[in-house]
């Protein structure tokens, strides 16, 4: 059966076929701009309430039925889906990536998302992910294949930091950075020991920083041993998630003077979870458990979250601020400004600004 679709959608496809025309035919490219304007109609990924929500001719009986085809059976490139948000960024290379897991429950079913991100202006693009079949962290040839395909995709010269937390600490994983010249800096626990090359000195590095004053930035000059790699140390004094002061001590490749002011990027991929998540569209509704399929799901809301995220940045730039409160806070966030501008458009035709909103799925 071929679908018909309203005319107000045609420039979806339109653009969409610029950009997957080499991996897709015409009627997959025409579910990809059905389910992608699904999504940011009804903010969930529940399939029943996304098959209401499809701009067609057919009943919503047969709009779920095609869902689940796509999702059962057809092959999404994936990596096709990263060069597309790539091209979409709102600013050029070379970028500050971070690296984070999230993840979420269905039933007893654990799903763990390892996700590469480029930071910008309080969020973060998720760029390439792995589903992880396990729990808990990741391992170091993870994290190293997930940076090999970023590499592959669009050079190292498109890397300017890479930022990371706690978890990201391992000997294999520092000595794969090292060896590559990728300029790091990452947050270190309080209790690993640090050793002087020039004395063999072992000492943890809590100790070392142990009378750093709130507010105060340390830096080591020199070089130390991590984890039986070389890297520079620096840290400072914050106060936690509840208010207690704790150290946040971060080892770098080079540069450990701005190495605080970088680091404080990484935060930006937790806004881009709570995004996914409940502050957007919702995808821990899934009741999928196959790591293909949510693969393929996961990458559709990508597009989506990348498309919200660009109108907002529009509308907050160029149309009407979001109004910020007394404490710093924004009373909503760019990616919510946005698709909250998107979702009235496609569900009552409400464009108040004029906005060409599928411009903001083009490249060119």
């Amino acid at each position: 059966m071929k679908t018909k679709v309203n005319n107000k959608d045609n420039n979806i496809f339109i653009i969409l076929e610029q950009n997957f025309g080499k991996n897709l035919n015409l009627a997959r490219i025409k579910f990809l701009g059905l389910f992608i304007c699904s999504l940011c109609k009804v903010q969930t990924v529940c399939f029943e309430r996304l098959s209401c929500a499809f701009d067609s001719n057919v009943n919503s009986t047969s709009s779920l039925r095609r869902i689940q085809r796509f999702m059962s059976s057809y092959k999404l490139n994936i990596d096709a889906v990263a060069q597309l948000i790539f091209s979409l960024l709102p600013h050029k290379a070379p970028y500050t990536l971070s690296i984070d897991r999230t993840n979420w429950k269905f039933g007893s079913t654990n799903i763990n998302a390892l996700v590469l991100a480029i930071t910008y202006r309080g969020v973060a693009f998720p760029i390439v992910f792995k589903l992880l079949s396990k729990r808990g962290n990741s391992n170091t040839s993870e994290r190293i294949e997930l940076m090999k395909r970023y590499i592959k995709l669009f050079g190292y010269n498109t890397i300017k930091y890479l930022v990371a937390d706690r978890e990201f600490v391992g000997q294999e994983w520092i000595k794969w950075l090292n060896d590559n010249k990728i300029e790091y800096h990452i947050r270190i626990k309080g209790n690993y020991y640090i050793v002087n090359p020039r004395t063999n000195k072992r000492v943890k590095a809590s100790h070392i920083f142990n009378n750093v004053k709130i507010g105060e930035f340390r830096v080591l000059d020199k070089i130390y041993y991590v984890n039986n790699q070389l890297c520079y140390l620096s840290a400072s004094k914050i106060k936690d998630k509840k208010g207690a002061l704790e150290l946040q001590i971060l080892i770098s490749f080079c540069k450990p003077s701005i190495a605080h002011d970088i680091y404080r990027e990484r935060w930006q991929i937790e806004t881009a979870f709570r995004a996914l998540k409940s502050s957007g569209f919702n995808i821990e509704d899934t009741h999928l458990k196959d790591l293909e399929r949510i693969e393929k799901l996961f990458s559709l809301v990508l597009i989506a979250f990348t498309w919200s995220y660009k109108v907002g940045i529009y509308l907050d730039e160029k149309v009407k601020a979001i109004r910020i409160f007394k404490n710093g806070k924004r009373a909503k966030s760019i990616i919510k400004y946005g698709l909250e501008y998107i979702s009235r458009v496609l569900l009552a035709n409400c464009n108040r600004y004029k906005i060409k909103i599928y411009d903001f799925l083009s490249c060119t």
